[in-house]
């Protein structure tokens, strides 16, 4: 599509994604739209920094390991280990925004307990704000615990600025998209030859969301 002058930014826009940020201390967020299941692998990429790759043996839509695609990471790198790596949209009420929110493991569990009693968390007129601690336990990074704080877990439906914000939500599949195994492969070699050669249009595509990403 053709712009006009006064629309014209004259570069390609960097593409990224915006993550909610977990605070020691108290946190809430409002959990919307669709949950995105994955495993993710760690790859050292160029400049020493890590690389998001998805694990294409697992399944979103099932939640199994089906290994109805190919994956190259374990092709290449046997005993390597993907993650749990599950995903969804959250509205952040310090600003009103909508923010991609990288869920952890013991939270979750936590919250699908909790829904057994206060129902769907992400549904705009009976759902609930999500309240819960993030609280350190050692001097290691790891040494952190999550803690939901069901009794503040109120219903509540979304006010209006919220439902103005969640208007246009996109699926997780498509803030997120699932690439396709050429494309893992192809950015697989790169990094395995040290090529610094930019690599194919759509490959960059396809990886661009996950090489901004802080899990």
């Amino acid at each position: 599509m053709a712009l006009k002058f006064a629309q014209l930014e004259g570069k390609a826009k960097k593409s990224s994604i915006n993550q909610f940020q977990y605070q020691d201390g108290d946190n809430v967020v409002r959990m919307v739209g669709d949950i995105l299941p994955r495993y993710v692998y760690w790859i050292k990429g160029e400049n020493a920094k890590n690389i998001p790759m998805e694990c294409l043996s697992f399944n979103r839509s099932t939640e199994t390991f089906d290994n109805k695609e190919k994956d190259w990471v374990k092709q290449y790198n046997p005993e390597m280990k993907c993650g749990w790596s599950y995903a969804i949209q959250c509205i952040d009420p310090k600003d009103g925004q909508v923010k991609v929110l990288n869920l952890k493991k013991k939270l979750l569990e936590q919250i699908m307990l909790a829904a057994e009693d206060l129902g769907d968390p992400t549904d705009a007129e009976t759902g609930w704000d999500v309240h819960f601690k993030r609280v350190k336990t050692g001097p290691m990074a790891f040494n952190v615990e999550y803690q939901l704080q069901v009794l503040r877990c109120k219903t509540r439906a979304l006010e209006e600025a919220e439902l103005e914000a969640i208007t246009e939500l996109k699926s997780m599949d498509e803030v997120l998209p699932r690439p396709s195994a050429d494309a893992q492969k192809e950015l697989l070699d790169r990094v395995r030859s040290g090529s610094n050669e930019a690599p194919d249009a759509e490959v960059a595509k396809e990886f661009s969301e996950g090489a901004e990403q802080k899990w």
